[in-house]
């Protein structure tokens, strides 16, 4: 398996593209498994009434994200439901604004 400098450091664009994909494909089922590891961390935080920001320092991200995180959101956002129209809960132990 090649790291991500190798595969950068291939210079034929085809050969890269073709690497990159294989790569990309190999390590989809670990990221899933990463982002699952993460999400329960943030859900297992929240039902112990952390605040979302307090979740987002410790793990580096912005409260926006552990909002996103902890409702399954993935992806881009554009097939996202719209604010006010889903389960979009603001209650997160603090007055602060996100």
């Amino acid at each position: 398996m090649l790291n991500l400098d190798a595969l950068e450091a291939i210079e034929d664009p085809k050969a890269r593209a073709h690497a990159t994909s294989a790569f990309l494909r190999e390590q989809q089922p670990r990221l899933r498994r990463l982002s699952r590891l993460r999400r329960d961390y943030v859900l297992d935080q929240r039902r112990r009434k952390v605040p979302r920001k307090k979740i987002a320092d410790d793990i580096g991200v912005s409260p926006s994200t552990v909002q996103d995180i902890e409702l399954g959101y993935t992806g881009s956002g554009r097939n996202r439901t719209p604010a006010g129209k889903g389960k979009r809960g603001s209650d997160d132990g603090d007055n602060s604004s996100e």
